[in-house]
């Protein structure tokens, strides 16, 4: 048997420079010590230079200590070795590993819903307004033209709506509460910075446990309905990568330090310049420029890639 998660192992004084985390979809059985045993094996036959396999928490997520090779190359080895299974990949530094802030998108990621087309689906325009969005997300159209085109749409809708909209279709991701309680008692700092709506950021900033939320306010006319307006300016792409860098500085933290995951295109910038960028089932073009891609696991896999242990885990009441 594997033995269970320890210190990650050194080579006399060396410290080895990168960490290969494999983790497996929960309830599948994805990742035994057979898939182990074969990236053991290929990393071996590529000359690289690799620790015994530790357990993160058995037969769901471990760990290899490498040498003698970069990110893409093992990356490439990985994806061959566990091909066909539902595994989660990521390669990364092992120093600083774990993050001293995480920085968070809402919509399809923190929560499982797109806030705004939740609000076009009272108005019966849920198709047209959630044809938007996903165009934005893929980065096809401008995310701040699309946002004010989709708030355009909603103009006349009872404010109410909102609360109703958040009671009763807004729900946390599997692992949310879970990964922000376990960051912030290891002494993280945790934003939740979205291109959606303060309402709901506010609301889901209490719910997941996060020390700061940012995003955009729907403005509210004299008879109580939305105006169709968001205030200036737009909270965007620029505005991410900007909450990122500038609650680094504020903490005092390198950018080597930080995390930050998302599903859309307005993510991408934070996402290409944090420590580790984690596209969680996202669109392909973040996919495609993300550090590690989520595509089996629920945000506790953001918890195994700096790695904690599931034994360390916090999950609040």
């Amino acid at each position: 048997a594997l033995p269970v998660c320890s210190p990650l192992c050194h080579t006399g004084s060396f410290r080895m420079p990168l960490v290969l985390t494999l983790i497996g979809a929960p309830n599948e059985l994805a990742l035994g010590e057979r898939a182990l045993r074969q990236v053991a094996q290929d990393l071996a036959a590529a000359d690289i230079q690799a620790s015994a396999p530790v357990w993160l928490s058995e037969g769901e997520a471990a760990d290899f200590e490498l040498i003698g090779s970069d990110r893409d190359t093992v990356m490439s080895i990985a994806s061959h070795a566990v091909a066909g299974s539902n595994v989660d990949i990521g390669v990364q530094p092992a120093v600083r590993r774990r993050k001293r802030l995480l920085v968070a998108d809402m919509d399809s990621t923190i929560i499982q819903q797109e806030c705004i087309d939740e609000l076009a689906d009272a108005m019966g325009l849920r198709d047209e307004v959630s044809r938007i969005t996903e165009r934005a997300m893929r980065g096809e159209i401008d995310f701040e033209e699309a946002l004010r085109g989709r708030a355009a749409m909603l103009a006349g809708l009872d404010a109410t709506a909102m609360e109703t909209v958040y009671l009763e279709r807004i729900r946390l991701t599997p692992g949310a509460k879970t990964l922000v309680a376990t960051m912030r008692a290891n002494g993280a700092v945790t934003a939740l910075v979205s291109g959606g709506f303060t309402f709901f950021t506010q609301r889901i900033r209490e719910r997941a446990g996060f020390d700061i939320d940012q995003a955009n306010e729907l403005l509210i006319d004299g008879n109580g309905q939305l105006s169709g307006q968001v205030a200036a300016p737009i909270l965007g792409r620029a505005a991410k990568l900007r909450a990122l860098k500038d609650i680094s500085a504020e903490k005092g933290l390198d950018l080597n330090e930080t995390m930050a995951v998302g599903d859309g295109a307005n993510d991408l910038a934070m996402i290409e310049a944090a420590g580790l960028g984690v596209a969680f089932h996202a669109k392909p073009a973040v996919a495609a420029k993300a550090d590690v891609q989520v595509i089996h696991n629920d945000l506790t896999a953001l918890l195994f890639l700096q790695g904690y242990r599931r034994d360390e885990f916090i999950t609040p009441d």
